[in-house]
């Protein structure tokens, strides 16, 4: 998997993001610290991350087990007033949509704490080596 981000050469904060060749996004700052606030800004992504996994994963759990899960909404607050002090706070919510037990809503709400992205964030050492192309190259 690839991913390369690109500026914009007339917008200041507003980045191009190619995932694989296959998929676009963008990127850019907040009108308070300088962007235009044309799309989700990096922080935006790594909470979607966390939503969008858990999503995915209670329902391909559900799937698979023949739960019948209908739906499933996920929502994230962020806390992200100490993250300079190392704290990063996110308080998600699930709604549950079916015909569920109280049995399974319960095995659904611990299965949505082991998606790979929850993992990643609460027990997983990262690595990130980042090193410096020639720029001449890129040009």
């Amino acid at each position: 998997m690839s991913v390369t981000v690109n500026n914009m050469p007339d917008r200041p904060y507003r980045h191009t993001i190619e995932i694989d060749g296959k998929h676009s996004l963008f990127t850019d700052l907040p009108l308070s610290l300088g962007g235009e606030d044309s799309a989700p800004d990096p922080h935006d992504y790594f909470d979607s991350a966390l939503g969008a996994c858990k999503a995915l994963t209670v329902t391909l759990y559900a799937r698979q087990h023949d739960i019948p899960l209908t739906g499933i909404s996920v929502a994230l607050e962020r806390d992200n007033s100490e993250e300079r002090a190392g704290k990063y706070g996110l308080n998600v919510t699930l709604t549950l949509k079916g015909p569920l037990s109280a049995e399974q809503r319960t095995l659904l709400h611990r299965i949505a704490d082991r998606c790979p992205v929850h993992k990643l964030m609460t027990s997983t050492e990262v690595t990130i080596a980042t090193s410096l192309a020639d720029a001449e190259a890129g040009q």
